[in-house]
């Protein structure tokens, strides 16, 4: 037995510290899960708060077959899409760098135009920009998809989706995301144009 699944045990059997544990292992994923999904610090700690609340609650109802790490990021998304949700008309943002200054690594979400390494910062400000623009659902399995390396199957057992569903989810989340990313490649350079030199 793993040290992870006998504190999940002792947890189950009513023992804080245990729960301690898994708390100080997964709060950083869960609270950068909720971060991607809601976009501030403040609503990302309270929606990881209330996952470990939850979780907590119902620990009896873990299946020890799962991962446990999938367990618990499942309650965390459901909690986001069910805040996004119900804001659904607020504004959405995000930055790249939490209140510590931490920054979030982000890989290439398989854009239309690929660019060098060296502006991974303007992509990776442009992505999160265009995450507000997705369903919650489907922004869920893309944040899982790509920061989590989440399978299909994974996802899909913790969205409570079928595979299928999932990868047509996946599939219209990176064609929307690609329309966007084509939209602002062309207001960009329709911004540029006009200081450009002209051309003789």
């Amino acid at each position: 037995m793993n040290e992870e699944l006998a504190w999940v045990l002792q947890a189950q059997q009513g023992s804080d510290e245990a729960f301690t544990h898994l708390v100080e292992t997964y709060q950083t994923p869960v609270f950068n899960l909720c971060y991607r999904m809601l976009g501030e610090p403040d609503l990302a700690e309270d929606a990881a708060q209330e996952t470990f609340l939850r979780a907590f609650q119902h620990l009896h109802r873990y299946d020890q077959k799962r991962s446990f790490a999938t367990w618990l990021l499942s309650i965390a998304a459901h909690y986001c899409i069910d805040r996004l949700r119900r804001r659904k008309f607020s504004i959405f943002s995000m930055d790249t760098e939490d209140e510590d200054g931490n920054t979030f690594e982000l890989p290439d979400l398989d854009s239309p135009n690929p660019e060098s390494e060296s502006i991974k910062g303007q992509t990776r400000d442009r992505i999160h920009a265009m995450l507000k623009d997705l369903d919650p659902t489907d922004r869920a399995a893309i944040v899982m998809r790509y920061w989590y390396d989440y399978s299909e199957v994974e996802i899909a057992e913790s969205l409570r989706l079928t595979v299928s569903a999932v990868k047509s989810r996946l599939h219209r989340a990176r064609k929307e995301l690609a329309g966007l990313w084509q939209e602002e490649e062309t207001r960009a350079e329709t911004e540029r144009r006009p200081y450009e030199s002209p051309a003789f």
